[in-house]
């Protein structure tokens, strides 16, 4: 038997009497913590509130249109945000919508905006458009949908309280909320007063 053979054998020997002498919360307690941190961070929270856990909202920002009111924003951070490097935070993103749109007129809009950051690829572009078609929902008035930006991991998506579900792609992610903190936005005064207040905490 070779030696990677022995260690399998062994370990699973280990494993089978662990879970015999302990109960089973102690055992998953364990096999959490000998997770890689990659994997404990791959479950998105079921509700946002879980996923801004620690994080402090500015106040709301108004998005007009051609005079037509479209919604307001609201940045979720912790003290020490640095918008210079907001990949590098984990951090939040709520839209509370003051009209109703179509799902997918949401994510043709979005994958527009990301072109406006950054240069997208033709593969990269139907992907994401893709990805975001089929998450994202129609919305009416009143709704939220709210991102979360995880580094090292991709974005997850809310509506309202409830996830919807995550697009596992950090490149996706970070030109996502690009869209609002990327100095090349489309929208720099809606940018300069998010990251203002943000900013504005100390750590």
């Amino acid at each position: 038997m070779n030696l990677l053979a022995l260690k399998t054998v062994l370990t699973g020997h280990f494993l089978m009497s662990f879970f015999r002498l302990y109960p089973l919360p102690i055992v998953l307690f364990v096999l959490a913590a000998w997770m890689p941190a990659s994997v404990q961070a791959s479950a998105p929270e079921p509700t946002v509130s879980a996923a801004l856990q620690g994080k402090q909202a500015t106040d709301k920002v108004r998005l007009r249109v051609w005079g037509f009111e479209v919604y307001d924003a609201s940045l979720y951070t912790t003290n020490g945000f640095n918008a210079e490097q907001f990949g590098d935070h984990r951090f939040g993103l709520e839209l509370s919508y003051l009209r109703s749109f179509k799902g997918s007129d949401i994510a043709e809009r979005s994958i527009d905006e990301i072109r406006n950051v950054t240069e997208l690829t033709p593969e990269q572009s139907e992907r994401w458009l893709k990805a975001m078609t089929s998450l994202f929902p129609d919305v009416q008035r009143g709704d939220r949908i709210t991102g979360v930006h995880v580094p090292g991991s991709g974005a997850r998506f809310y509506l309202n309280d409830r996830l919807l579900g995550d697009i596992a792609d950090e490149a996706f992610s970070r030109n996502f909320f690009g869209i609002w903190l990327s100095a090349k936005t489309s929208q720099p005064r809606m940018r300069e007063s998010l990251i203002g207040q943000a900013g504005a905490r100390t750590p």
